[in-house]
């Protein structure tokens, strides 16, 4: 596959011709923040944190669902863009009940991380009330929808590594959650395998395994990766045959 030669906060690099350039960026050691990409699923660009500037261009891309081009010129780290995560990022946390002292994933939340390395100590928005109930009936996970931050990595996951399709997203504007078998408890969802994938995808606290406590939420994040270049390579062997 030809590569594609391009720069990105000055340094100049060659990605493969299809790869996006969240991608490219990680292979100069570059890293843009982003929170509903995973290694192993589709890309969605719902968070929007991964937004970069592209020369040439008047409104900054999202970098997980932006192809590379020959002769681009990237920034991924400005001022402009610095104010904008930090602004998402309080709107997220203003939207649910991100209360870090009390949530099983401190310490190992993606959402926590990012807050911290941006600056954001603080929102200026007031607010939301809790609005949705915990659904606690999963025998081993439970979720917790004023955490969820709407990523869909646990949708993913579920659709298209383990096959089970038992995730959805019902409703709109600030009701809108996660849905079991199209509105079942987890507990009664006979698509669900207890796997776990989505609970690994999770990167805040709002889907875990019950009988965790404050900062014990250790999941293995790259499962998902794993098991989908596992079945890739499968796939292949497959076809060789």
């Amino acid at each position: 596959m030809a590569g594609v030669n391009l720069r990105i906060d000055g340094i100049e690099v060659e990605a493969p011709a299809g790869e996006n350039l969240m991608q490219a960026a990680a292979r100069a050691g570059i890293r843009v923040p982003g929170l509903c990409q995973l290694d192993g699923v589709s890309v969605v660009g719902a968070c929007r944190l991964c937004m970069v500037e592209v020369a040439g261009t008047p409104r900054p891309r999202p970098a997980c669902a932006t192809p590379v081009v020959e002769s681009m010129d990237v920034s991924t780290d400005t001022p402009r863009l610095r104010e904008h995560r930090r602004v998402l990022l309080q709107m997220l946390l203003k939207e649910g009940q991100h209360v870090c002292s009390v949530c099983v994933a401190s310490g190992h939340c993606e959402l926590q991380a990012l807050a911290a390395e941006l600056g954001v100590d603080h929102v200026h928005f007031n607010p939301a009330p809790t609005r949705l109930v915990m659904d606690l009936s999963h025998p081993r996970f439970g979720y917790d929808p004023s955490r969820c931050i709407l990523c869909t990595r646990c949708v993913r996951a579920c659709a298209e590594v383990e096959g089970a399709f038992t995730w959805g997203v019902a409703s709109r504007g600030r009701d809108t959650h996660l849905v079991a078998d199209l509105g079942d408890p987890w507990g009664e969802a006979t698509s669900c395998t207890s796997c776990g994938k989505c609970v690994s995808a999770c990167p805040v606290g709002a889907l875990f395994e019950k009988g965790t406590s404050v900062g014990e939420r250790e999941v293995p994040r790259a499962l998902v990766a794993t098991l989908t270049a596992r079945r890739q390579r499968e796939s292949a062997r497959e076809v060789l045959k």
